[in-house]
């Protein structure tokens, strides 16, 4: 971070501070948030809106930290309003993002579902991203092991990966190597920090390596 707090580019991106923890990291890892026209904090997941925008690292204890401190109108130097359930606001969005963007993938034959298909995928190194259902069987779950120097999500629900293939659900899926993917994995790993205690910066979440 330079003086007067512009970001610094590094190679894995702008960096930018989190008022929640006060630590920099790569923006890519942070959810933006600005000042609406009432003078509501907007989260900004795209990171387009206008306006000055503030930083909170995609993590569920940060994210609550900022809103019952104040620390948006510290950071803001100003009186702002923060909207209930903000955390659970953050992490709907980018459930719905996640999903979004992996039907994006599905409709451009970069996402496949189903066991048959994903294994298929696996075995002929088609997929670089194993995504199964947080809430699937675990047992038959083991049976599929993320690609080597590949990604894995897995805290995804049967019912939003359903709602990605237009399936009632579904529990096993992969990606390919699409332009989309390394979006969809970013914006994996931001809602996994909202989802799984412990997430760790890296990003799409290494997960289970099986074999």
């Amino acid at each position: 971070m330079t003086r007067g707090g512009q970001a610094k580019q590094r190679e894995d991106g702008p960096e930018r501070k989190c008022i929640a923890t006060g630590e920099v990291q790569p923006k890519n890892g942070l959810v933006r948030f600005v000042l609406g026209p009432d003078g509501q904090i907007v989260p900004d997941l795209a990171g387009k809106l206008p306006g000055r925008g503030l930083y909170v690292s995609a993590d569920r204890a940060a994210l609550d930290k900022a809103a019952a401190k104040g620390l948006f109108s510290r950071a803001m130097k100003q009186p702002v309003k923060v909207p209930e359930g903000l955390t659970e606001l953050v992490e709907q969005m980018l459930a719905r993002r996640v999903v979004d963007l992996i039907s994006l993938a599905r409709k451009s034959g970069e996402a496949v579902s189903g066991y048959e298909k994903v294994k298929a995928w696996l075995q002929t190194e088609e997929a670089t991203v194993l995504i199964q259902a947080e809430d699937g069987s675990g047992r038959g779950k083991s049976k599929l092991s993320t690609p080597y120097g590949g990604r894995y999500i897995g805290w995804l629900t049967a019912d939003e990966l359903g709602m990605a293939f237009g399936r009632q659900t579904v529990i096993h899926a992969a990606l390919g190597s699409g332009g989309l993917v390394p979006r969809i994995v970013e914006d994996a790993q931001r809602l996994k920090g909202m989802r799984v205690a412990g997430a760790t910066a890296d990003l799409g979440g290494r997960g289970r390596l099986k074999g």
